[in-house]
C-alpha cells in the first residue's frame, strides 16, 4: 500500500479517531472498539511497504526498528490492560515481554535499546501474530466486558491508543533515517510529497498579560499537559509562516555554520563534532542541494518549511535573524488564534522552553507514571505536529520534547519578536 495513503488519504472511510471522552455518558462501547481497531490497523499500514529486512534495521540508538515498533505497542496492551483486566488471559509469550519492554522500569527488565536491532527473532511475520492474539483478547474484552469492567479499563486502553499513536510517527522518520543512510537512498513511497505551506504573511500579535496554560476540556491528554495554570505573556508578536528553506539557506550562505558567535556552546560542540553544515538529510550534489524525503531523494524545494533540524540550529538561526523563538506558552496562546499557518501538520516547531513539569504536576501511580515525567530533564518542548503524526493526535496544549541535539524528526521552526 502507498505510503501516502496510509499516512493521510485512505482516512475517510474508516472509523473516526479520537473516541468519544471518557465523560462522555453514555459510553459508546462501539466507538471506542471500532477506535481501538482504527489505531492497531493504522500501524500495519504503516509497516506494510516495508520488507522484512526494512523492519528489521536499526539506524542509530535513537530509533527503533519498525518490528520493534510493532511489538512494543501490542506489548503495551498485553502488559497494562490484558494482564491487568482478564484473568483467564494466557500471555502470548512471556519472553516477549523482555524484548519488547521500552523503559517502564517499573514493568520489568528489558532489551537495551541500543540493541534493539539485533532482535532477529520473533520475525516480521511472527510479530504480526503476536499482534492479532493480542487484538482479538482485548477485542473480546471490550465487548464481553460489564458495563462497570469497561468503564474502569477505558484509561488504559485510551492512553495505550494514544502511545501506539506516538509510535506510529517514529515508525515512520525511524524508517526514513534508516533509508538516508542507504547509498541507494530508497523511497518509502515514491509518490509521497511534503504538503504545500498555507499562504501567510504578518506576524499574530499578542498583547500580554496573565493568561491560562494546559489542557482544558474533556478530551484527551496526557498528564505533562496539566495542571492548567497561570502564566505570564510579555507582549510579542509570532510569525503566522514558518522559516522556509530559502531563509535557511541564506542563513547558511552568510556562513551560519561556521560563526561560533551564533551557536550555544554544546550546539557549536555538536554541530563541529557532527561535521553539520545543512539540516538533516541534506546533501550536495553538484550546485544542487538535494534532500532525503519518504519519497526518496528530492531537490530542496526553497517554498517547503525547513525540517530535520536541532534546537541547537534553531536557535542560532533566531541569532542571525535577530530573532527569538516562541516560548511553548507564547506558541500555545497565538495558535489559540487560529491564525498559525501550518501549526499542525507540517513540523513540530522548536520553541525556547525547557521541557519542565507544569506547577502541582503530579504523575500517574504506577508503571504508566513513567511515561513522561522521568524525562522532565534537559530537553526542549515543540508544539503542533508534523507530516507523519496520525490524524486525531494533536491539539494545542500538546507538549512534544526532545533533546537539543536531535534533527531526525520533521522539526522545523517559526521566529518571535518581543515588544518594549
Amino acid at each position: 500500500m502507498a505510503a501516502t495513503a496510509a499516512l493521510r488519504d485512505s482516512r475517510p472511510a474508516r472509523p473516526a479517531f479520537p473516541p468519544p471522552p471518557l465523560s462522555a455518558r453514555p459510553l459508546d462501547r462501539a466507538a471506542w472498539i471500532a477506535a481501538f481497531r482504527h489505531v492497531r490497523d493504522e500501524t500495519e499500514r504503516r509497516a506494510a511497504p516495508l520488507s522484512a529486512e526494512d523492519q528489521q534495521v536499526q539506524s542509530m540508538a535513537d530509533a527503533s526498528p519498525t518490528k520493534w515498533h510493532r511489538a512494543h505497542t501490542t506489548w503495551f496492551f498485553e502488559q497494562f490492560l490484558l494482564r491487568e483486566q482478564l484473568p483467564a488471559y494466557r500471555i502470548y509469550d512471556e519472553r516477549l515481554h523482555y524484548l519488547f519492554n521500552s523503559y517502564y522500569v517499573a514493568a520489568g527488565p528489558r532489551q537495551p535499546r541500543i540493541m534493539r536491532g539485533l532482535i532477529t527473532r520473533p520475525t516480521s511475520e511472527e510479530v504480526g501474530a503476536y499482534r492479532a492474539h493480542v487484538d482479538g483478547a482485548v477485542e473480546t474484552l471490550l465487548v464481553e466486558a460489564s458495563d462497570e469492567a469497561f468503564e474502569a479499563m477505558l484509561p488504559v486502553v485510551e492512553i495505550g491508543l494514544y502511545h501506539e499513536q506516538q509510535h506510529q510517527e517514529l515508525l515512520v522518520t525511524d524508517i526514513l533515517h534508516a533509508f538516508g543512510q542507504n547509498p541507494l537512498a530508497p523511497a518509502y513511497d515514491g509518490e509521497w510529497r511534503f504538503p504545500r505551506p498555507e499562504p501567510a504573511a504578518g506576524t499574530v500579535e499578542l498583547p500580554g498579560g496573565v493568561t491560562r496554560i494546559g489542557h482544558e476540556g474533556d478530551g484527551f491528554s496526557f498528564d505533562n499537559e496539566s495542571p492548567r495554570h497561570d502564566v505570564l505573556i510579555l507582549p510579542c508578536s509570532i510569525d503566522r509562516a514558518l522559516v522556509t528553506n530559502e531563509q535557511w539557506q541564506a542563513f547558511m550562505e552568510d556562513g551560519g555554520y561556521t560563526r561560533p558567535e551564533l551557536w550555544l556552546s554544546d550546539g557549536w560542540i555538536a554541530a563541529q563534532s557532527e561535521g553539520w553544515e545543512a539540516p538533516g538529510y541534506w546533501r550536495r550534489e553538484t550546485d544542487v542541494w538535494m534532500t532525503m524525503t519518504l519519497a526518496g531523494l528530492m531537490p530542496v524545494d526553497p517554498a517547503l518549511p525547513v525540517t530535520h533540524i536541532s534546537y541547537y540550529e534553531a536557535d542560532a538561526f533566531a541569532r542571525w535573524a535577530g530573532r527569538d523563538l516562541p516560548t511553548e506558552f507564547e506558541w500555545e496562546v497565538a495558535a489559540r488564534e487560529g491564525t498559525l499557518a501550518d501549526a499542525f501538520g507540517s513540523v513540530w516547531q522548536w520553541t525556547r522552553s525547557a521541557y519542565t513539569a507544569y506547577p502541582g504536576y503530579r504523575p500517574v501511580s504506577g508503571a504508566l507514571g513513567e511515561y513522561n515525567g522521568k524525562f522532565m530533564s534537559n530537553q526542549f518542548v515543540l508544539r503542533g505536529s508534523s507530516v507523519a503524526t496520525p490524524v486525531g493526535h494533536a491539539r494545542i496544549g500538546y507538549r512534544n520534547f526532545f533533546y537539543p541535539h536531535q534533527r531526525w524528526q520533521f522539526t522545523g521552526l517559526r521566529l518571535s519578536d518581543y515588544r518594549a
